[in-house]
């Protein structure tokens, strides 16, 4: 394919997400099982290319005046990609593949788009208006610059394993990469965020991944997860392990000592944390599966720690999965913040005496963050907040009340907010 064919393509795409409601994954996949044609580069840069479209879907739509697929195709290639217009032009108007040659009226917009310092706050930062007063409340004054920082290409992060490496070994094997430390937690190391055009799974391509060196895990995550504490030897709980991202850290911070449960409510998930602890070394990890009887019977009461990573609306992982912030609704909010409540309501039976829960989102919503554990504190006697962070090159993203708020524009890490709760002897 060339980039005439490939620009329809992404138009086509954009314009069944919108229409039919389809997540992005699915649309592309039926893209290409219809496009067998369709090599690997091609694949990348539509994927790459529709991808970035939502990420600034208003912001394109404003800068355009109009808010078709196509328009924020070629703005797009124009305002994001740099493409020169003449290119861009080329690209629309070639039969029999191009979407069709520009108008006027899309010559004048890419030639001269709108000034978008003079859009609302809520186009600036590329999400639903209807978020206007939850975003407000979040960040006030910077809310624009918060959900356009959402709205970037995500670098790749990766955790180093210390049960089968460590860091300095592991920046060896990804030299090709360009892999760096990231200067916050030891074991965590970052490589930029690829071209929009570039095929993804190079990281999978080193060795030493299938040795179970390093896992893939943003920066955010591994500092939630880091949040845990002192954890070696001690009794953990990962109520809401999910694939076992955070399981594995961890497990790789307890260091094969003590013991870590992984449990989840749909144990269709809980198969990649098998899978993926054995090709980590982890030996001191027990799956309790909801497809047996009771699966957490035993475990009231006797845990250091409980980590709930809690179903959310995952506003903080806008970055990565951009057509969820235009599918998120106000009544889906309202099912995740019931879920919230009922987490924590559980979690807190598991904890022990002069052990903690560490209540965790990938959301930037006030709702999903300080409210619930406002409301759970309300009625739940025996727990208080404590720091959720000691460590120096974190404090500066402590709230006044001890939580941890983590986003792309203050922590370059996708969005994460820690809470943790003390239950004293």
């Amino acid at each position: 394919m060339r980039d005439p064919g490939r620009l329809a393509a992404a138009i086509d795409v954009l314009t069944e997400i919108e229409t039919r409601h389809r997540p992005v994954r699915l649309a592309l996949k039926s893209w290409g099982d219809a496009a067998r044609y369709a090599g690997a580069k091609d694949r990348a840069f539509v994927s790459g290319l529709v991808l970035d479209m939502l990420r600034r879907r208003r912001s394109l739509a404003w800068r355009m005046g109009d808010d078709s697929p196509r328009a924020a195709a070629l703005a797009a290639l124009r305002l994001q990609w740099g493409w020169p217009l003449d290119r861009v032009a080329e690209a629309a108007g070639e039969e029999p593949h191009g979407p069709g040659p520009l108008s006027d009226a899309e010559r004048a917009a890419l030639e001269h788009p709108r000034d978008l310092a003079e859009a609302p706050d809520a186009v600036r930062g590329d999400y639903p208006d209807w978020l206007e007063p939850s975003m407000a409340r979040a960040f006030g004054e910077h809310r624009a610059a918060e959900g356009a920082a959402l709205s970037e290409r995500a670098p790749v992060d990766l955790r180093v394993n210390l049960l089968k490496s460590d860091p300095e070994r592991t920046l060896k094997a990804l030299a090709s990469l360009n892999a760096e430390p990231t200067g916050i937690l030891p074991t965590a190391l970052r490589m930029p965020a690829l071209d929009p055009t570039a095929r993804s799974g190079a990281v999978e391509t080193i060795p030493q991944f299938s040795k179970g060196w390093f896992e893939v895990q943003d920066l955010g995550s591994q500092i939630a997860a880091a949040a845990a504490g002192e954890v070696k030897g001690k009794q953990v709980l990962d109520l809401c392990a999910g694939g076992g991202g955070k399981t594995l850290a961890l497990a790789g911070a307890m260091g094969n000592t003590g013991q870590v449960y992984a449990y989840d409510s749909d144990a269709r998930r809980l198969a990649d944390t098998v899978r993926r602890s054995d090709r980590a070394g982890v030996r001191n990890l027990q799956v309790r599966s909801p497809v047996n009887p009771e699966p957490l019977k035993g475990l009231e009461g006797k845990m250091d720690v409980v980590f709930i990573d809690a179903p959310c609306s995952g506003t903080g992982s806008w970055r990565r999965h951009p057509d969820t912030k235009w599918r998120l609704t106000p009544e889906t909010l309202e099912k995740r913040l019931a879920d919230q409540d009922a987490v924590l309501d559980a979690g807190a039976g598991f904890v022990k005496p002069g052990g903690r829960m560490v209540y965790v989102t990938c959301s930037v919503l006030p709702e999903e963050d300080e409210d619930r554990v406002a409301a759970f504190l309300a009625h739940t006697a025996g727990f208080e907040v404590r720091p959720a962070t000691d460590d120096p090159n974190l404090t500066a993203h402590l709230t006044p009340d001890g939580f941890l708020r983590l986003t792309p524009r203050t922590a370059g890490t996708d969005g994460f907010f820690v809470a943790v709760l003390a239950k004293p002897n």
